[in-house]
């Protein structure tokens, strides 16, 4: 607790600075800021507790249906309650002022759920524009910030429960070792005028690159964001971290991915389908397998695109820099809602923006080595001809 000198010491500051507010009335505005702010800092050296100086206007309908326990917020921000509340713990921080964490969250995912601008939101909730700009960047950076809470490969004493989950997938157990599905999606944006045509995907909208990896619930276990649509999947993929770092899968398992990859095994562990036309029954019967397993990334793609389809359908409407925050944003909050039991079909037109994959256009690199052995011998485990050790 502060000493009584201290405070009296402050509320004469606070009283020589009301004096001279009224030597110029053209800056009088600017002024009271100050003083609020001055007698927000003595009540708070008084009490030892911060005070907000700014308050909500309850009536609006957006903060009643918030405020009313009992009703139900999916329609209005796309997330359930429950998800609603853990996607607050997860973002909680210390704020001594502003507008305060809850109605921040609140404003950031209603302008995701709507795909709205900011002079919308900022009616619908009866606050600055300015405001709503501010919150809606410094939102998406607590999300970044916490990014890895959300988006990270499973613990080792975790992987045979992954591994089981594809078995159940797939239909086969030849599938045990697998431990994700990779992909890329496209999410259309306003390309900037500057390297404008680096954006044109070879279906001939502007876009970025999501690249991403799943578990077999479709939770993302690691994203990539951020690169032009014309980028080839396998460039996108051999610049990311987890095939930089050889950091996933361990030793011993297997990621899938479709024909716009390299069949590998090292440095990391990634097994395609066989080519189109299949040479028998074995590597027919392996693609069937193989793609049950392996859809799961299109469904997870599809659950995210579903859920903020009024802002992925469509082109972003921000900047290019800001548009991977955006984009990685939906990602982690498709996982929040996983992690509350928040769950939802994707729509049937969820994929249209998921590409038929275009096969490598690179040879081999020297640190990279052929998949095709462990490919052959998992396509003789699903047919049965050999036994599993």
């Amino acid at each position: 607790m502060p000493s009584s000198n201290v405070t009296v010491s402050f509320v004469w500051a606070v009283n020589i600075f009301l004096h001279f507010l009224h030597l110029s009335t053209s800056t009088r505005t600017r002024k009271r800021r100050h003083v609020q702010r001055l007698r927000m800092l003595m009540d708070a050296s008084v009490t030892g507790h911060p005070r907000s100086y700014c308050r909500l206007n309850n009536n609006m309908p957006i903060l009643r249906l918030w405020f009313n326990v009992e009703a139900e917020l999916k329609q209005d921000f796309r997330l359930s309650r429950r998800a609603m509340h853990g996607l607050q713990r997860l973002l909680q921080r210390e704020q001594d002022h502003g507008w305060g964490n809850q109605l921040e969250v609140l404003i950031y995912v209603y302008w995701l759920a709507h795909g709205l601008s900011y002079s919308v939101v900022s009616r619908v909730f009866n606050v600055p524009k300015s405001t709503v700009h501010r919150i809606i960047h410094r939102v998406a950076q607590n999300i970044m910030t916490n990014l890895k809470r959300v988006i990270s490969f499973p613990l080792a004493g975790e992987l045979h429960a992954v591994g089981q989950g594809f078995v159940q997938l797939s239909g086969s157990p030849a599938f045990s070792n697998v431990v994700g599905a990779i992909d890329d999606s496209h999410v259309r944006i306003k390309p900037p005028q500057q390297y404008r045509l680096d954006y044109l995907n070879y279906k001939g909208f502007y876009s970025l690159n999501m690249q991403a990896i799943c578990d077999s619930n479709g939770r993302f276990l690691d994203i990539f964001v951020g690169y032009p649509g014309s980028v080839h999947d396998t460039r996108i993929m051999k610049n990311s971290s987890f095939y930089r770092a050889g950091q996933y899968p361990p030793t011993g398992y297997i990621l899938l991915g479709d024909g716009g990859y390299p069949c590998l095994d090292t440095p990391v562990c990634l097994i395609t389908p066989y080519k189109e036309p299949v040479n028998g029954q074995i590597q027919g019967r392996f693609n069937y397998y193989h793609a049950r397993a392996r859809s799961i990334i299109e469904r997870a793609f599809g659950m995210m695109k579903t859920r903020w389809r009024s802002t992925l359908f469509r082109a972003l409407e921000v900047k290019p820099t800001f548009a991977p925050l955006v984009i990685a944003s939906c990602a982690f909050l498709h996982n929040v809602c996983l992690d509350n039991e928040d769950f939802l079909e994707p729509d049937e037109d969820a994929d249209l923006d998921i590409l038929e994959p275009q096969p490598p256009r690179e040879p081999l690199a020297v640190n990279e080595s052929s998949g095709n052995a462990t490919r052959d011998r998992l396509a003789a485990l699903v047919s049965g001809h050999v036994q599993d050790p």
